[in-house]
């Protein structure tokens, strides 16, 4: 029972340690594949300069893009593969008796194909839907099931202030983003109907672009930047008014921050480790005063003083690492739990779990040393003596 509840601190300290990784690495895991779900070729255009706007841009007093530009990118830059032109603004969605404050996007068709999304039932939006300005709309799922409870909305017409426009789709669900917004509670109509009925007027105010590949998303940047400042009349002494973000960008940064944050926890979780060895020395120092007679009868019948050191360190080092294979399984099994509670990939960090073992084991090394070398220093004669 005492050798139980002395490697009870390096139990917890590896405990917190696999599972401070295991969590880091479930987030970093669900960050890199949110990211990538919305397109790893993907680049965003936003009006003005780098700042500190959203994602890194500043906004204020830039002039906003037109669906020229959309057409623009289309025709000429040949690494990319669709472009959408986006205008959002919040407004209150009626349904009879039920309404709720959502997004209303005004968007060009190539949206759902650069955002890699699709119908659940019904249709996506269309260049019939555009071109002639129908008050057609498809919904995210937390809007239909707000205002609609649960029944079929296609078909059925939704309020937007005093427009009114018909669901053709229920678009598949996305869920929370990276950001924590919820991609569901959204409404997209035709551009061309959202700048005459909503907006006023034909600008856009962020352009969404997909590379045809990967491995193509540099080039798209560098040629949509070099096409933006032509059409926009930016001298070759003047800064940009605008920013291409490439979501790889932002990626890297998330997942830059959640290992920080997960290396800085998993240190402080290590301190236990320092107080469980602490504890594994302090039992040993015990165990060596009670067991001093026995001692003394091993030195008498021939014992060396490497065998007496041997056997105390090989103790302390037996119950750390006992302690680290019972913290290391409880860790994973602690990192499942909260996994599925916290909605994010479970990933059991190998690298972690065997370098909590190799620590705890060299606590024990470390800790154990001091009291093995005191039992090795005891003469034989003292010893038997002792009472």
């Amino acid at each position: 029972m005492r050798s139980s509840l002395t490697t009870l601190g390096v139990v917890i300290g590896v405990a917190a340690v696999v599972m401070m990784q295991a969590l880091g690495a479930g987030a970093t895991a669900r960050v890199t594949g949110e990211i990538a779900g919305l397109g790893s070729n993907m680049l965003i255009v936003l009006p003005g300069g780098a700042g500190h706007g959203a994602f890194g841009s500043n906004t204020r007093g830039a002039p906003l893009f037109t669906l020229a530009d959309v057409d623009a990118i289309t025709r000429e830059v040949g690494a990319v593969r669709h472009v959408a032109g986006v205008s959002s603004r919040s407004i209150r969605a009626v349904v009879a008796e039920n309404n709720r404050s959502t997004t209303l996007s005004g968007v060009t068709t190539g949206f759902f194909a650069v955002r890699g999304w699709s119908v659940e039932r019904g249709r996506l939006l269309t260049e019939d839907d555009d071109r002639q300005s129908q008050k057609n709309c498809v919904i995210g799922h937390t809007v239909a099931d707000d205002l609609f409870g649960g029944q079929d909305p296609i078909g059925a017409e939704l309020r937007l202030h005093d427009l009114g426009c018909r669901v053709v789709g229920l678009l598949e669900t996305k869920g929370v983003s990276t950001f924590g917004q919820d991609q569901d509670d959204f409404v997209a109509m035709p551009h061309t109907t959202y700048a005459r009925r909503i907006g006023g007027d034909d600008h856009v105010g962020t352009l969404m672009v997909s590379a045809v590949s990967e491995e193509r998303t540099d080039e798209a940047k560098a040629a949509i930047e070099s096409l933006m400042r032509q059409r926009r009349r930016i001298r070759a002494d003047e800064d940009d008014d605008f920013t291409v973000r490439d979501l790889r960008e932002i990626q890297n940064i998330l997942s830059s921050v959640t290992g920080v944050l997960t290396t800085l926890l998993a240190s402080v979780a290590a301190i236990s480790l320092v107080v469980g060895g602490i504890g594994i020395m302090n039992i040993m120092l015990v165990s060596v005063t009670e067991r001093t007679r026995e001692i003394g009868v091993r030195l008498a019948i021939g014992a060396r003083s490497s065998d007496i050191l041997s056997q105390f360190l090989v103790e302390a080092i037996v119950l750390s690492a006992a302690g680290g294979l019972v913290g290391a399984a409880l860790g994973a099994v602690g990192a499942l739990v909260l996994s599925r509670v916290l909605a994010t990939p479970f990933v059991f960090p190998l690298e972690a779990a065997a370098l909590a073992l190799t620590v705890s084991v060299a606590v024990g090394v470390v800790f154990g040393v001091f009291p093995a070398r005191k039992a090795a220093r005891l003469r034989p004669i003292e010893a038997l003596r002792y009472e």
